[in-house]
């Protein structure tokens, strides 16, 4: 990645938009995987017939958490993270695809939290 370009692209605690997905079974979650999650697992994962994903929660990861005061995106599970979410490089070519096809996901449910927080 150029340094011109990683200038344009956010970071990814002001981000967030690969965590979200309206598909069930967006994060494929492995054997290794399931393992490294450990106790969280069984919370934070599902199986659709024998293959494991993590869970969806109002359409983003349900190891996603957000900080309503600071606008914060945070993966609960950071160092026990699926290995696809290891793979995905800030600034890549999938990272542009994500924040152009759902680059709006994040800022709507940001004004959600914050609205349920302020009444």
């Amino acid at each position: 990645m150029d340094h011109e370009r990683a200038d344009h692209v956010p970071e990814c605690l002001e981000c967030g938009v690969c965590c979200f997905s309206d598909l069930e079974g967006f994060v494929r979650v492995w054997g290794a995987d399931y393992e490294r999650l450990g106790r969280s697992a069984p919370d934070l994962s599902v199986f659709i017939g024998n293959r494991c994903f993590m869970r969806m929660v109002d359409g983003h990861c349900a190891a996603l958490e957000l900080s309503p005061d600071t606008g914060a995106f945070v993966c609960s599970i950071y160092g026990q993270r699926p290995q696809i979410c290891r793979d995905l490089e800030r600034g890549s070519a999938e990272c542009a695809g994500e924040r152009s096809l759902k680059g709006d996901r994040p800022t709507r449910w940001l004004r959600e939290v914050r609205s349920r927080h302020t009444r």
